[in-house]
């Protein structure tokens, strides 16, 4: 038996039970995992609501790093005791032990710890394929990112700051500023004081930006495609603030001819090849230093309600994890 957080029904923080399941041995294709460290993320809460339906009873979390303790017979690129990090598949990270698709994991480089990789998979990856995939962001884009002081925010800027660009990034209260210019924006905005619209537009000369990079949601669509030049890309890959009303496309998009994605990392890492090209990249942003990673706080396993409180109350302002 090992322990692991499991929701038997969706809704707040009080439904996540730590309880005792047992697991077989892995498939053909898959791995066992001792978790070390299990990074904790906003997606985690939209699984926990329904915002993301799962299909219940069901695990929770996305990315956790630890120790190979079993392979599947057809596993040829990972073994016994290797040391692992993983993001994505079915929910289940927050747990002692799991059991994923040996696709899904990555051998963390010499120098990089545990702890470290847990917390920076998700939103290390998402990054990734947001500023070199989704739009293959260069030094002459001036960008606008909401939630610049967040989990993907700090590693985002960062990361767009080592390519040269111009970052103006958006945060939720006046402390948040700090840590948004600390990690690369050019321009920070505090969006619950400012209107982000006309703040964009001044600094831009009118002219607005190139894309948009939006994990707040329903609270600054209408104005992020404001903010945008002809041919903009709009880029919602989050709903902080709750999901998107639909789209009135000729009023929303087709009047400055936008275009609009919605991405998800599944897509982007469907195969293993995307998989380890991904966390390559992510891992020589850190050894390289042009991505520095400072652990807020961390948890008991025991403690996971408590996590999704402060997560949901914006008091983590900063990567976060658990530790078993």
């Amino acid at each position: 038996m090992t322990k692991a957080i499991i929701i038997k029904k969706q809704g707040g923080p009080e439904v996540l039970e730590l309880s005792d399941i047992k697991l077989s041995a892995p498939g053909p294709n898959e791995i066992k995992v001792k978790n070390i460290a299990i990074g904790l993320n906003y997606i985690d809460t939209y699984h926990r609501s329904g915002l993301y339906p799962v299909n219940l009873p069901s695990g929770i979390g996305l990315e956790a790093a630890g120790k190979i303790i079993e392979v599947g017979s057809d596993v040829k690129d990972l073994s016994v005791g290797d040391n692992v990090a993983y993001a994505g598949g079915v929910p289940s990270a927050y747990a002692e032990e799991r059991i994923l698709p040996a696709l899904l994991g990555v051998k963390i480089p010499d120098g990089i710890s545990h702890k470290v990789a847990a917390c920076i998979m998700t939103k290390g990856l998402t990054t990734h394929y947001l500023l070199c995939k989704t739009y293959k962001l260069t030094s002459k884009d001036v960008v606008l990112f909401h939630a610049a002081a967040g989990g993907v925010g700090q590693v985002f800027s960062q990361w767009a700051k080592g390519i040269g660009c111009k970052l103006i990034g958006t945060v939720g209260s006046d402390e948040k500023i700090a840590i948004a210019k600390e990690n690369g924006c050019d321009h920070v905005i505090n969006y619950t004081k400012q209107d982000f619209v006309k703040e964009v537009r001044s600094i831009t000369k009118d002219r607005g930006v190139s894309v948009v990079y939006d994990g707040v949601g329903k609270n600054t669509f209408k104005g992020s495609v404001q903010c945008l030049q002809p041919r903009g890309m709009m880029i919602s890959f989050g709903n902080a603030s709750g999901p998107l009303d639909l789209l009135d496309v000729p009023k929303d998009l087709q009047f400055k001819s936008l275009f609009f994605t919605r991405p998800t990392m599944k897509d982007y890492y469907a195969t293993r090849d995307e998989v380890v090209e991904g966390s390559k990249k992510l891992f020589e942003q850190i050894k390289f230093g042009k991505i520095k990673v400072k652990i807020f706080k961390e948890y008991a396993l025991a403690d996971a309600k408590q996590a999704h409180i402060d997560l949901e109350s914006r008091k983590i302002n900063g990567p976060a994890i658990f530790t078993v």
